[in-house]
């Protein structure tokens, strides 16, 4: 009694007790699904550092490191070619402990899909994986115009599919970086038949916040976050780069950042420890986020990744000036 630790707040007290280095687990949306905090993703820059000139062995290496750090959420897609490393550094493991996910395009070559053919590329995606079920099926990328179609000619495809056991989740991706006011993902979230979406998320652009996850939120809709770190929160220079096209395009409120290290204000003892740090812990904590995607070709990088995402949450006055900065 009337020890100061007693008064602090609840979130802060689980973190001072809890083991610094166990994973957390939380309910993704109203699957069921007991999902790791903290996803590897296998697409990206990185595609598990096969686009780095890794072999595929150290590729699964990486896979295989992410799951002996409780990582049980594993992303995929058919275009980036990683389903195979996975379905190797998998064997042997529990495959009721992981939940994989992969993703079908609704376009090829900029032409809509023969929405039967979704069958042909589940069945490569479980020969790849060496599963017999694929946890989360994703339509990939899909724009508004093209919402439409993906709702009602691919969806009772995924549907057909869900009933025969080679799916358990249907779920939607956007195309973030053509659409980064989720005009899709506004559409979707509304609609009752997605039980998971992936969304971009960052503290550059946090405008999914005020709609995507409020309606996701809403009707317990699973989410999974891409685009944690950008370009931008891992290169100093695209960062400056980012902001000058900002004051640019009007906003003025960013102008009288410190031009060399505009966000330096987040690296501090008592806050984040890089800003690759702070922006994982921006994202975990959103509310309504149930897992962050990260991408890497690097063991160790998967072992940082994990430690910031499991971190308690960044300091309420440094979310504060993120909001007036970029909310």
């Amino acid at each position: 009694p009337g020890h100061p630790a007693l008064h602090l707040p609840k979130e802060i007290r689980q973190y001072l007790t809890r083991d610094p280095n166990a994973m957390e687990y939380i309910s993704l949306g109203r699957t069921g699904l007991n999902v790791s905090v903290a996803g590897l993703g296998a697409g990206g820059h990185s595609r598990l550092g096969l686009s780095s000139g890794h072999s595929t062995e150290q590729a699964t290496d990486v896979v295989r490191t992410a799951i002996d750090e409780g990582v049980n959420l594993i992303d995929t897609a058919r275009v980036y070619r990683t389903e195979s490393v996975i379905g190797t550094a998998i064997k042997g493991r529990a495959r009721d402990s992981l939940v994989l996910c992969t993703k079908v395009p609704v376009r090829r070559k900029g032409e809509l899909i023969e929405p039967e053919s979704i069958r042909s590329e589940v069945d490569a995606s479980l020969r790849e994986l060496g599963t017999d079920r694929i946890d989360v099926l994703y339509l990939h990328g899909v724009l508004i115009e093209d919402y439409a179609f993906a709702a009602a000619r691919c969806l009772p495809v995924l549907e057909k599919l869900k009933q025969s056991g080679k799916i358990r989740f249907t779920g939607i991706t956007e195309f973030f970086s053509g659409d980064t006011t989720h005009r899709m993902l506004s559409r979707a979230t509304c609609d009752p038949d997605w039980d998971v979406i992936m969304v971009g998320f960052n503290l550059l652009n946090p405008s999914a916040r005020k709609t995507v996850l409020l309606q996701a939120m809403k009707r317990e809709i699973g989410t999974t976050v891409m685009f944690a770190v950008r370009r931008a929160l891992s290169r100093p220079e695209a960062l400056r780069e980012t902001l000058d096209r900002l004051v640019a395009a009007g906003h003025d409120d960013l102008a009288d950042l410190d031009r060399e290290d505009p966000l330096g204000f987040l690296i501090r003892p008592d806050g984040a420890e890089s800003l690759t740090d702070a922006a994982y812990r921006f994202a975990r904590h959103e509310p309504g986020m149930n897992c962050v995607l990260f991408g890497t070709g690097s063991p160790e990088h998967v072992r940082q990744n994990v430690a910031s995402i499991t971190r308690p949450p960044l300091p309420e006055k440094d979310l504060a000036r993120l909001k007036l900065l970029f909310g």
